[in-house]
């Protein structure tokens, strides 16, 4: 009897792949100290057009400053030479704010808010704070004058983002972020109009404002916010009758230009005579004793008249380019805290920005805050290079896309 032998079957067996001597890597998540080309080019793109600011500012300061300078010191290079001084500071400052880790700074928040608040009632004490012009706002002789609506401005940020950073999960109740850091502003608020300081009043609500709004919280607690802060503003500016003048008088300048519009008139003023290029640098006529203030507060109508339409256009344009740059930063930044942190500087720099140049061109009332950068000033350019250098910080870590903790 034959048999027949089974087909032989083969069992599949899976084998392991090949190895071709290529391995590929898992993508790596990206650390808080991580540098791509993008944050790199925005650091840097940012830090020159900070730069160009300084320089714009120190060049100004000299032509502006010449005539009140030999009035009243004997020497064209009084100002120029102090501008010079504050400038290497903040250049100090700047690099110190670009290599110290951004999130170090929460530890510094309440003895930021101590201090500022302590200086800001000192300010108030007559025999310490310095009155000059109607207001108390400096303390310290000299060259060493400090102001402290500067340094409150940064210790307000700091708590802002802080808080909003810690209590991420709770925007939703009121009572744990909106109120605390509303009380801290009315605080602050109503010492720096007590100096008195509209302008700086308005800076930090709108960079605590900023900061709310980027940490999420409800549009019904902000509009009530929002409410209560345009009531006092309000309230505020129609109190004074020196505010009250002021308010009035941006509507129609020319009105009253002997009096309570010559400021805004002589500004208006410079700003027409330069035309499309200029009168020429140094040329100007509105800083001989004509226009008050022509290298602190108006020294973009200065900018106007010696170096035109064109040149006012320019400068906006590099304020616009750090707005552009600081809204990118805030959404690329690697956690939740460096998110509002960069949001608050951007406003901060900006919107004053926008209040002391809408003020020059009679769009807002004016309101005696400085350019950003470019006035001539020691506080204000020093904690504003600090500023600006902690935003670099951020940008220097910002990730592909946004991820917020």
């Amino acid at each position: 009897m034959s048999t027949v032998a089974a087909p032989r079957t083969r069992s599949r067996v899976a084998r392991p792949a090949r190895r071709t001597g290529r391995t590929r890597a898992a993508p790596r998540a990206a650390t808080p100290g991580t540098r791509t080309a993008t944050s790199s080019s925005t650091a840097l793109l940012l830090a020159i057009t900070i730069a160009v600011l300084n320089l714009v500012g120190v060049v100004m300061v000299l032509s502006a400053s010449s005539v009140a300078s030999l009035t009243d010191y004997g020497s064209p290079w009084y100002f120029f030479l102090r501008q010079l001084l504050w400038t290497a500071l903040g250049i100090v400052a700047f690099a110190f704010a670009i290599r110290f880790d951004y999130r170090n700074l929460r530890r510094f928040v309440r003895p930021l808010l101590v201090v500022s608040a302590v200086l800001l009632v000192l300010v108030l004490v007559p025999g310490i704070g310095v009155y000059v012009a109607g207001s108390r706002r400096w303390i310290g002789p000299g060259l060493f004058r400090f102001q402290p609506t500067e340094l409150a401005k940064i210790a307000l940020l700091l708590y802002a983002a802080d808080l909003a950073t810690r209590r991420a999960r709770e925007m939703d109740d009121w009572r744990r972020v909106v109120k605390p850091v509303a009380v801290v502003l009315a605080i602050f608020g109503f010492l720096v109009l007590r100096e008195p300081d509209l302008g700086s009043a308005l800076v930090l609500v709108l960079v605590v404002a900023t900061v709310l709004v980027a940490a999420g919280t409800r549009r019904r607690h902000l509009a009530g916010l929002g409410l209560a802060a345009a009531s006092l503003v309000t309230f505020l500016a129609v109190a004074e009758p020196y505010r009250r003048a002021r308010l009035l008088t941006f509507l129609h300048p020319f009105a009253d230009q002997t009096n309570a519009g010559y400021q805004i008139s002589q500004s208006l003023i410079a700003i027409g005579s330069g035309g499309w290029t200029g009168v020429g640098l140094g040329a100007g006529t509105a800083k001989w004793n004509f226009l008050p203030n022509a290298h602190t507060d108006f020294i973009f109508a200065i900018i106007s008249e010696e170096l035109g339409l064109i040149g006012g256009l320019l400068v906006m344009a590099l304020f616009m380019v750090i707005g552009l740059l600081g809204i990118r930063v805030a959404l690329r930044a690697p956690d939740r805290f460096g998110t509002l942190l960069a949001a608050g500087i951007t406003m901060g720099i900006v919107g004053q920005a926008v209040v002391n140049i809408g003020a020059v061109v009679g769009l807002l009332p004016v309101t005696g805050i400085p350019l950003p950068f470019v006035s001539f000033g020691g506080t204000a350019l020093i904690t504003t290079m600090f500023a600006a250098g902690v935003l670099c910080n951020v940008a220097r870590q910002i990730r592909p896309t946004s991820r917020l903790q």
